[in-house]
């Protein structure tokens, strides 16, 4: 066996989003947000469920913090719902909704684990949806002042916050393909949503600092390896490289926008303000890393789009039961291009892990080795770019609970603990257990072979990230 350790001082969490495990949709006052009635709609969700009861977080977060304090969880990262804070356009603070998290603090203070509080996880109000969504710029400054009415109430306790996740797919996913919410199928207002997300993270940046001693502060970016299918698409990986990494990530931590985005930005110039880049592109104190797979991409002659998604360069590749590839090297890339292009900041890795396909034994166990097998590569992988030099503070595994996974609804499970949706049950699934004893010891150890294998996809230079 080889032993893979960890420096002391790396940060071990789990993480979750109000949406996705609260419930209580209606409970103490909260307002729809726009996931509320994009799952009331027809033929939106995969398998037909809704996020009304989910895990049940919220009556059952006493629970939750209990099986967080067995594992031995350093942190836990947590969204909060907007429309649970601010439930009306008056834009006043709805105190039942921040007495939940006040709760949900202490109880993790009281456990010993740091709380991470993320504001905005896709669960936009549907009042400010009805008043223009991220389509408008005004949408950035009521998040300011929800930004400002969370820090003013927890600011004593919670110092360490992520503003925006995953804006890529926000803009993405709600307003290209409209798989998610608002289901929007504009692509040419995608940009607009973008630009209007990074404001609100400077924005909610600036309200943060000026509430919240000793504030640490970052966005949460979803970064991953764009590889070309074959040698002719070299150049469209490069595009897409550019739309999907490094359009949230220059203006963020280099201050502009791509170059190779010259277009882009010609046709958007109203958009765009004097300003605007200086907002964006102040300090941050970490960046937020969201890390799954890679994207293969490919030449497609559908003339809104370009290109198309291709499965995989290795016939013999494992996937997830998202049907994402199973490619732990794309993690040591996406950190070494991190470190390299932007002067090796300080990361947390706020998203990682697998959705398989799981299930109660007989005997009452969850038996899930892949999905140990899945953390294990990849955070070898993680070891390998901190030796190499990457500023990593902490990892966050996703996801704490299984939970409703957005238009997939309750059909994937991603969790260390296995959630019964009828029952609520909270089963401690095989990777839990790894998990707990990795927290408690800040390592694992690697059956020889599999060290060998990992090792040589490690320093194989063909694989490197364009």
């Amino acid at each position: 066996m080889q032993r893979i350790q960890f420096p002391d001082h790396l940060i071990w969490g789990a993480a979750t989003a109000a949406f996705q495990i609260e419930g209580a949709a209606d409970l103490d006052g909260k307002a729809p947000s726009i996931w509320d009635r994009f799952t009331a709609r027809r033929g939106r969700i995969l398998d037909g469920t809704d996020a009304s009861v989910a895990c049940d977080h919220y009556r059952r977060y006493r629970e939750d913090l209990d099986l967080m304090a067995a594992l031995g969880l350093g942190a836990y990262r947590f969204s909060i719902s907007w429309p649970r804070v601010i439930s009306s356009p008056a834009r006043r603070a709805n105190r039942l909704g921040l007495d939940f998290y006040d709760r949900l603090v202490d109880g993790l203070l009281a456990r010993g684990i740091r709380p991470f509080a993320t504001l905005y996880h896709w669960d936009l109000p549907w009042f400010e949806q009805q008043r223009g969504g991220w389509e408008s710029r005004d949408t950035v400054w009521r998040f300011a002042d929800y930004a400002e009415a969370v820090a003013r109430a927890l600011g004593d306790r919670v110092k360490h916050w992520v503003t925006i996740n995953e804006p890529l797919t926000i803009a993405t996913a709600g307003y290209v393909s409209g798989d998610h919410a608002p289901g929007r199928r504009h692509p040419l207002r995608a940009f607009r949503v973008a630009h209007h997300l990074l404001l609100a993270h400077g924005a909610g940046l600036q309200r943060l600092r000026a509430h919240v001693a000793d504030a640490a502060v970052g966005p949460a970016l979803n970064l991953f390896p764009v590889l070309p299918c074959r040698r002719s698409d070299v150049r469209l990986a490069e595009r897409i490289d550019a739309l999907a990494n490094r359009l949230f990530a220059d203006p963020i931590l280099a201050g502009r926008y791509p170059t190779s985005l010259r277009r882009l930005l010609t046709v958007y110039r109203r958009t765009l303000r004097p300003g605007d880049l200086a907002l964006i592109g102040q300090p941050v104190d970490f960046v937020g890393v969201n890390h799954y797979s890679h994207l293969i991409v490919e030449r497609n002659w559908l003339p809104w789009l370009g290109f198309r998604l291709a499965r995989s360069l290795d016939p013999n590749a494992r996937h997830t039961d998202m049907d994402w590839q199973i490619e732990p090297r794309s993690f040591l890339d996406t950190l070494t291009w991190l470190r390299e292009r932007y002067g090796n900041p300080p990361v947390y890795i706020t998203e990682n892990g697998a959705a398989f396909v799981d299930r109660v034994e007989s005997d009452g166990s969850v038996r899930d080795p892949q999905r140990r097998d899945y953390l294990e590569g990849y955070l070898f992988m993680l070891h390998r770019a901190m030796d190499a030099g990457s500023d990593v503070r902490g990892y966050f595994v996703w996801s704490l609970l299984d939970n409703f996974e957005w238009s997939l609804g309750l059909s994937k499970r991603f969790g260390l603990i296995h959630v019964d949706y009828r029952s609520l049950r909270r089963t401690p699934k095989l990777s839990a257990r790894w998990y707990a004893d990795v927290c408690r010891t800040g390592g694992f150890d690697l059956d020889d072979s599999l060290y060998r294998s990992l090792l040589d996809t490690a320093l194989d230079d063909s694989l490197e990230l364009i």
